[in-house]
């Protein structure tokens, strides 16, 4: 990475995956609605087929079967058993997500913090994401996923960085409270609830870093 002159203490840009790297709706659904079909029960409804875009796997089973532990713990196994490239091809990257990862590069260290946990792995390789993030951190990588802010800690300690040195990028409530308790700022991408640092569109990202920290 080389690092351009700026007036700012600003020095890794934390990055979500779903919803931001992104549109991951459909691949979620589809993922899950599959492991559902192997339990016998339905299909996501409405409240669930966005709470899959949230949650990490074991949360989102622990919401659908709430008075059924059991059945919690055979879909989280389930799970484990899916191969998830089928679901790959239902991925849609975000506009520019290439060209705004390497314009980050130039100035930054760029990190991936994300509830995703084994479908990582297949899904940097398929989209050719090896070697744009100085660190990747997964619910694999930590003991509690968001909207705790372990992912965000893990992102600081292998930088050897501190919060007020980061910004998180997100998409989700869960997402500003792993970046407030973590102690960094944070930056909303989309309109999924309100908050006075946001952006529409992962490429406008750039741009606005220059102006918030000049």
């Amino acid at each position: 990475m080389t690092a351009k002159t700026r007036n700012s203490t600003l020095e890794m840009v934390i990055l979500d995956c779903d919803g931001v790297l992104f549109d991951s709706i459909r691949s979620n659904v589809a993922y899950y609605d599959a492991i559902l079909a192997k339990l016998g029960s339905p299909p996501l409804d409405e409240e669930t087929r966005g709470l899959c875009h949230v949650y990490s796997t074991p949360q989102l089973f622990a919401h659908l079967y709430a008075n059924d532990p059991e059945k919690a713990k055979e879909a989280e196994q389930i799970a484990y058993t899916i191969d998830y490239l089928p679901f790959l091809e239902y991925m849609d990257p975000e506009p520019g997500l290439y060209e705004v990862l390497r314009e980050l590069r130039e100035s930054y260290r760029v990190a991936l913090a994300t509830n995703r946990g084994k479908s990582m792995p297949p899904l940097m390789d398929r989209f050719g994401l090896e070697g744009l993030f100085d660190v990747v951190a997964t619910i694999l990588d930590v003991e509690n996923p968001k909207p705790a802010p372990d992912m965000l800690l893990y992102c600081l300690d292998k930088t050897g960085l501190g919060p007020e040195q980061a910004v998180y990028v997100g998409d989700m409530e869960n997402d500003l409270i792993a970046a407030e308790a973590a102690g960094m700022p944070f930056i909303l991408m989309g309109d999924g609830i309100s908050h006075p640092l946001q952006i529409q569109r992962l490429r406008e990202l750039p741009g606005f870093l220059e102006k918030y920290h000049a």
